[in-house]
This record gives structure tokens, sequence and C-alpha cells, in this order.
């Protein structure tokens, strides 16, 4: 980690020094700053293009760095335009570049010569971009006319009545901004009302409930809401059952017809000595008080008189 802590001697007085580049009479830029009583600053700066010594004539290529003495030499309206001092590197030679606001580039004051390497747009399909005063190509009078007429046209049919609604719309906004502000506060101020009064019944509810203070609470009239949508949908996929026209069972007929006599003879014998066996208990505990369930009845064959057919 590294260390921010500083050595401060014991004759270092906080009143008398008001840091410690002032106790040692040093500058926080340290030896960059050895000529800002003059205006200049000591700055690291990269050659923005190729040039040509004039002092050596040896060339120097773009990208190469330099230690230059930056200072103000103007403003264009509100942006500084600044000046770049170099030694070169091969020789004793100093030249100046300096920025040109203006065209949005660097230019070579003394010193050097910058070595033409200018890509014209207009030969690879695009547009001067650094030509404010470019020569007017001869214009076809028939398409000026043509293309002013048109313009004429949309200015009439689409631009005048666009540009009355807009001043339309500007009165009415700012017609009476007083007014228009004393609406929007009041409402401001209800809805601000609304929101701390539900805030204060949230908080209540919480601490009654004991529920955490950061938990969502749901509104009762969404979730009644969100019910009365799933019994609609619910009602609707009901009734679409209910309407819905299911096919008709297929019927087969044959010709061979059906017996009455089709169950077999021992699912009938056995049905006909339950029912038998159930009426004789259910007469016996009517008529006998002393019958118990557990007691066996008697042969409901016998005493029913009951014969099976066979």
């Amino acid at each position: 980690m590294q260390g921010f802590n500083k050595y401060y001697p014991p004759d270092y007085d906080p009143d008398k020094h008001t840091s410690l580049n002032s106790y040692r009479g040093t500058h926080a830029l340290g030896d960059r700053a050895r000529k800002l009583d003059q205006g200049i600053l000591i700055t690291r700066f990269e050659l923005p293009f190729n040039i040509w010594c004039l002092g050596c004539n040896n060339h120097i290529g773009m990208g190469v760095r330099y230690n230059a003495e930056k200072r103000k030499i103007g403003n264009y309206y509100s942006t500084p335009m600044y000046a770049f001092r170099c030694k070169c590197h091969l020789c004793d030679n100093w030249f100046e570049i300096r920025t040109d606001p203006k065209n949005t580039r660097y230019v070579v004051e003394y010193g050097a010569r910058q070595k033409m390497e200018d890509w014209n747009p207009e030969e690879n399909g695009g547009y001067a971009i650094h030509d404010p005063e470019a020569s007017q190509q001869p214009v076809d009078p028939l398409a000026a006319i043509e293309k002013t007429t048109e313009a004429i046209k949309h200015a009439n049919t689409v631009g005048a009545p666009r540009l009355e609604e807009l001043y339309d719309l500007s009165e009415h906004y700012n017609a009476d901004p007083y007014e228009l502000s004393q609406k929007v506060r009041r409402r401001f101020r209800e809805e601000k009302k609304v929101d701390q009064a539900q805030k204060k019944a949230d908080d209540a509810f919480k601490d009654k409930y004991a529920l955490p203070s950061a938990m969502p609470l749901v509104a009762e009239k969404d979730v009644a809401d969100e019910a009365k949508e799933e019994w609609r949908e619910a009602r609707r996929k009901l009734a679409a059952e209910r309407t819905e026209v299911k096919p008709l069972p297929e019927i087969s007929f044959s010709r061979t017809r059906r017996t009455s006599s089709s169950r077999p003879a021992s699912q009938s014998a056995r049905i006909t000595s339950t029912l038998g066996a159930t009426l004789l208990r259910n007469t016996l505990r009517k008529s006998d008080p002393g019958f118990s369930r557990s007691s066996k009845p008697p042969d409901p064959k016998r005493s029913l008189g009951l014969s099976l057919k066979r």
C-alpha cells in the first residue's frame, strides 16, 4: 500500500508555512515551473504532423515528443490560443508550433517547415472541411430555379403553418407564467399530501405487525383489481367451455338382439340374497328390540319364501 505520510521538520510552523513546498521554497510542479514567473510552463508536447527542421534540414516524424515551453498568446473568442516552443534534438535550433482554433489545426510559426500531406477530400468523393472561401462552381440556372421554387412552395405549405402553430403554443404556455406555476405547485402539494398520508399509514401498519421498514406494501385496491381480473378471466374460460360444441358419441347398431338375461346367474343370485338379508334384518330390528347387529339373521330364502329362478 502506498504511504501518504509526510515528514514535518521540527522547525515547521503551520501558521508561517502554509505547506511543505513553501517551507522548502519549491513549487508543486517541480522543475516544470522554473519559468512560471514568465508565464511559461514546461509540458510534454507531441508533434501533430511531420516537419523539416530549418536548422539542420532533417526530417522529424509525427509523434516525436519534446519538453516544450507552453505559453498563452491570446484568445479566439473564448477559446485560448497556445504556443509550444521546442528545441530540435538533432541541433540547437528552436521552432514554435501554435494552435489555430479558427481552423481547428496546428500551424508552424518559425524554425521549421510542415511537410505538406493534406488529404483532398474532393478528390476522394468527400467535401471540403477547412475551405470557407472555396470557389463557386457554375450553377445550372434551370436547376437553381427549380430548387428555389420547391423551397418557396415548401416554406408556404409546410414551414409557415408549422411556425404559426409553434408561435401559438408558445403564447399559450407563456401567457401567464405565474398562473401556470401556481397550478403546478398546487398539484404538487396535493400529491405530496396524499403520499405523506399513505406513507404514514404504511409505517403504522408495519409497526403494528413488526414488518421490516424496507418491505414494500401493495395497495388494497391493486389486489382487488387483480382479483377481479382473475375472476373475469375464469368466467370467460368457463363460458367458453360451456358453449363449446362437443361431438356426439358414435352409436353402432348390430343385428344380434340382446337378451334380457344378459347378467350372469351367479351375480343375480348374489344380489337377491343380499337384498333379502337386508330386508329381514330391518324387520327383526323393528319388531324385536333385543336384536343386535351381531345376531345372525335366518336364511332369507326360508323366511320370506324367496326362491331363486334358475
